[in-house]
């Protein structure tokens, strides 16, 4: 058993001002210090931190580690522009090696930014078949984290491929690993491949752009006579659970029909000012009951600096500086918890006897009052922005101490250069 004590424990529930919690792979007992019992393990010192439960990257692309850097003819006038001359380019010259590398780097600087989930949204044209594994050996079975995994189906792939790695992927379903079924954007996608996909998918959750740039839906009508979220209405593949990155553009009829489909959104603020697609309007997503989760496209691992991002553009997508609160983002937060352990079959998210011990130790020095009623205000305003934990633990196991980790970094990092050397000769670059 371990224990961390004299710490300050928040959970966006609860908050013990010097408490201490005991844990195995999950959490046995936490309370203030004053009733810490005689403990025979290993103690970690919490003074002057703050114990929060462990990120999670509701909307990633870890294969997009790799592009660093790289010199790509890039002059996009469009959304598709930044498709066709950089995304679409890249992940069609991506093999196993290179899926697995990025994720190697990808999960291990999520883990020095406090994810200690995330969900994966996986694209590689050289490799189709194959890949989630590679996801998974890497996120899952060395670096100890949990992960969410599938593959972008897209008709710039072989369909058929894309199904069959995605069915592979959707037997992952663990309290570590699980597959939902990946689809990549309306506008890349015939009636034929969702016909397709509606004849496999079953009840299994699927995980998709919608309407990330108005592009997205002026093809849906103009090729279908239909929104994008009717499109996938149509076909039957919205089902509970389901993950629609985005939505940037929907309309009020389809947030009323992913509310009641029970879908979720989740939603990517620094992508979506990065490529100019517009801000969402958080009131239809309200109006419709629907639950949000916070991603990041692939850009970066800081979701902390999301969930602030949540707010700031909240804000301005409905032009109101009162539009929205720290309640309102405490309980995305908390309802983000939930969904994902109802995901994985786990109790997740708050530092509560019988939840699992994934989470973050922040040092953090309070310049004006902290408690119960302003614990977010300073978690908000001080840590998230530059949310740098010093002590990173997954499972109960320690993955990140003293801001170190336990892997052999410099190993880690020269096989990616030499992974990414390869891809960048691939994508023409000397």
């Amino acid at each position: 058993m371990k224990a961390i004590i004299n710490v300050k424990i928040y959970d966006y529930v609860t908050y013990i001002e010097d408490g201490f919690c005991i844990f195995e792979e999950e959490i046995i007992e936490t309370g203030p210090m004053k009733d810490f019992p005689d403990f025979d393990g290993r103690i970690i010192d919490g003074r002057n931190k703050i114990l929060l439960p462990g990120l999670i990257n509701f909307h990633t692309h870890i294969y997009s580690t790799l592009v660093r850097g790289a010199s790509i003819p890039f002059n996009p006038k469009s959304f598709r522009d930044i498709l066709e001359q950089l995304w679409w380019k890249f992940d069609s010259k991506l093999d196993k090696d290179a899926t697995f590398n990025s994720a190697i780097i990808y999960g291990l600087e999520s883990l020095k930014s406090g994810v200690t989930s995330l969900i994966d949204h996986h694209a590689s044209g050289i490799d189709i078949l194959g890949s989630l594994e590679q996801l998974k050996r890497a996120i899952v079975d060395i670096l100890g984290m949990r992960g969410v995994f599938c593959f972008e189906t897209s008709d710039r792939f072989d369909v058929d491929a894309c199904i069959t790695e995605n069915l592979t992927g959707i037997k992952y379903n663990s309290t570590d690993a699980r597959g939902f079924f990946g689809l990549h954007a309306s506008m890349s996608l015939s009636e034929e491949t969702l016909a397709k996909v509606s004849d496999v998918i079953e009840t299994t959750p699927i995980h998709v752009h919608v309407a990330e740039s108005k592009e997205d839906e002026d093809d849906s009508l103009e090729n279908y006579n239909m929104t994008v979220v009717e499109r996938y209405t149509k076909h039957n593949l919205l089902n509970p659970d389901s993950i629609l990155a985005h939505c940037v553009h929907i309309n009020d009829q389809e947030a009323k029909i992913i509310g009641e489909k029970k879908a979720v959104i989740a939603l990517n603020p620094t992508s979506n000012m990065n490529n100019a697609v517009g801000a969402f309007n958080i009131n239809i997503f309200r109006n419709n009951g629907i639950q949000i989760l916070i991603g990041n496209d692939g850009l970066g691992t800081n979701i902390a600096k999301e969930w602030t991002y949540l707010l700031f553009a909240g804000k301005a997508g409905i032009m109101d500086a009162n539009g929205i609160g720290f309640d309102e983002i405490i309980n995305y937060i908390t309802n983000s918890y939930d969904y994902f352990g109802r995901m994985m079959g786990i109790r997740i998210g708050k530092i509560q006897k019988g939840y699992v011990a994934d989470f973050v130790l922040v040092p953090y020095y309070n310049p004006t009052t902290m408690d119960k009623n302003n614990a977010f205000g300073h978690v908000f305003f001080g840590l998230f922005d530059n949310f740098k934990p010093s002590c990173v633990i997954v499972k109960g196991k320690t993955l990140i101490e003293n801001y170190k980790s336990i892997f052999d970094e410099e190993t880690l990092y020269n096989n990616a250069q030499m992974a990414s050397k390869a891809l960048w000769k691939r994508l023409g670059e000397s």
